[in-house]
């Protein structure tokens, strides 16, 4: 674990929040590839899992078919897509030293996700791959009106816990996490193992592998 600026991680944390895709779990093949089908049974413009990759920052489920199909989506194409995310989520991988790490991190501090899928992506791949028990809150950036990189979901998150964002981390791999982090008054923690990782983005904290998260928060 390295820590760039010494004196941030040493605030008392109540609260860890956590990004989802790149973070607790890659999902690089399964998110794109339901978007990639979607799209091409509606009608639209073939894909590669990079351009869906790249086109996440966009927003939720709605906003992501929309940007994609280059026209306005409708509920009952949102619906399709969880449908195939869905049948697909258990194909995600959890990256290893996840679930360890969190078994030792509940009661220690209390646990969230806001993620920039929606909620029901959310709750449909955590689930799949059997971490969902884990967290005492959830949050999908169709939940709040701003995505990342505002702090609008870390916020929302804390309200949940019942913690302020000054007591809380939020881990992420990308620079959206961590320029929400930062925005949001919590600890900016950059999850070094993250598809999405660059080491040149600012960060609190940099943990190297999820067998350091622990050491964020009394035992």
């Amino acid at each position: 674990m390295t820590v760039p600026g010494g004196g941030a991680a040493r605030r008392r944390l109540r609260a860890l929040v956590f990004d989802m895709d790149g973070t607790l779990i890659d999902s690089s093949t399964v998110i794109p590839d339901a978007y990639i089908k979607v799209v091409a049974d509606l009608g639209g413009p073939s894909l590669t899992r990079s351009q869906v990759i790249d086109a996440y920052s966009v927003g939720p489920t709605e906003a992501m078919l929309t940007h994609l199909l280059g026209r306005p989506s409708t509920s009952d194409e949102v619906d399709l897509y969880h449908e195939v995310l869905g049948a697909g989520a258990e194909g995600a991988t959890v990256y290893p030293g996840i679930p360890e790490a969190l078994a030792l991190l509940r009661g220690r501090a209390s646990l969230a996700v806001f993620t920039g899928a929606s909620l029901r992506a959310c709750r449909t791949l955590l689930q799949g791959v059997g971490l969902d028990r884990n967290f005492d809150a959830l949050v999908g950036s169709d939940e709040v009106e701003r995505s990342k990189p505002e702090p609008d979901g870390i916020h929302l998150a804390c309200r949940r816990l019942g913690v302020e964002p000054g007591a809380a981390a939020y881990v992420g791999d990308a620079p959206n996490d961590l320029e929400a982090a930062r925005r949001s008054g919590a600890l900016a923690v950059a999850a070094g193992w993250g598809h999405l990782y660059r080491p040149e983005e600012p960060a609190d904290v940099v943990v190297r592998t999820p067998g350091d998260l622990p050491s964020l928060v009394s035992a």
